[in-house]
């Protein structure tokens, strides 16, 4: 890696979005971007408390013409690309939504970082230069690859900076499982007092690594804090949540925004449950019988884990 590139980190949505005969809806990017010819899936970066489901609809709306509806979600993966040009190294973590069109009409964007949208079949798109991502999704080769830094840069899990109405901001990007034993029993981390959210059932996981992919990131999570050695089974899906005016141990509020990816996890041998982070965000951690985690009231939940336990039909 370049000492000189400043290493930076965003959360983005993209849409993969098929027409009656099958193709596949790709825009190119312009010379005012940093790959200009590459072609890419409609999308890009999540704002500051946006849900991710909303930025995937409007930014396909702006550089396609066309509007859109969200009918799943397909992935979440990460990547790093390395812009000389900009002076930077971006490490981003992409959502990847299923999305049906409501109506519109294609239009070309001259002047803009994306100047065409075009449908394409899967055939068609192999041959393109296509970025890595965007390849990845639609189960093609990459044929543009993006530069990158042989090391990670360090970055911290945690970073707030001034937003422009004087609060600090926040925007994380975490990973957390819905971890099961062979004995119906459920992985659950009680929050510490200092912390928001403090004394409320949470799920291990936190935050992912520059550069780290957030299935990977999970796994080294479940270790780290709790000592389980878990397998990942499936993405169950994402979670958006503001807080406008969070106070924790930095002791300012922040706001902060937060987009969290859920999977199923099978620890297939548990053993005793050991927090391994002593003094963090953690204060308890054991394994919960169903039964008990059906009886817990959503007021003994942090928000992810109420919205994660629903969608794994759980409570």
């Amino acid at each position: 890696m370049t000492p000189a590139l400043e290493p930076l980190r965003r959360i983005a949505a993209y849409a993969v979005a098929t027409d009656d005969d099958g193709r596949v809806l790709l825009v190119r990017a312009s010379s005012r971007s940093g790959t200009p010819g590459v072609w890419s899936l409609p999308g890009g970066a999540v704002d500051h408390g946006e849900d991710p489901n909303h930025t995937v609809v409007r930014e396909t709306a702006a550089e396609t013409g066309l509007s859109v509806a969200v009918t799943g979600l397909r992935d979440v993966l990460a990547d790093m690309r390395s812009l000389p040009h900009r002076g930077v190294t971006i490490h981003t973590d992409r959502l990847i939504y299923a999305v049906s069109i409501r109506g519109g009409t294609l239009v070309d964007r001259v002047g803009h970082p994306t100047d065409l949208a075009r449908w394409h079949t899967l055939e068609e798109a192999s041959r393109l230069k296509l970025r890595t991502f965007a390849a990845a999704a639609l189960g093609l080769d990459a044929s543009a690859g993006d530069l990158r830094p042989e090391v990670a840069p360090d970055f911290p899990s945690f970073y707030a900076y001034p937003g422009p109405d004087g609060l600090h901001r926040a925007q994380r990007f975490a990973a957390y499982a819905i971890a099961t034993d062979p004995h119906d029993n459920l992985l659950m981390t009680r929050i510490a007092p200092g912390y928001p959210g403090e004394g409320r059932w949470h799920l291990p996981g936190g935050g992912t690594d520059y550069g780290e992919q957030p299935g990977t990131a999970l796994i080294r999570e479940l270790v780290e804090e709790t000592g389980q050695e878990g397998r990942l089974i499936e993405l169950l899906g994402v979670a958006s949540h503001r807080d406008a005016a969070s106070l924790g141990p930095e002791g300012y509020p922040i706001d902060w925004h937060g987009v969290r990816a859920f999977y199923r996890v099978i620890v297939d041998e548990p053993t005793e449950v050991v927090i391994k982070d002593v003094g963090g965000s953690t204060s308890e951690a054991l394994w919960m019988p169903l039964a008990e985690v059906r009886a817990l009231s959503e007021d003994e939940l942090t928000e992810i884990t109420a919205e994660a336990l629903r969608k794994a039909q759980l409570i």
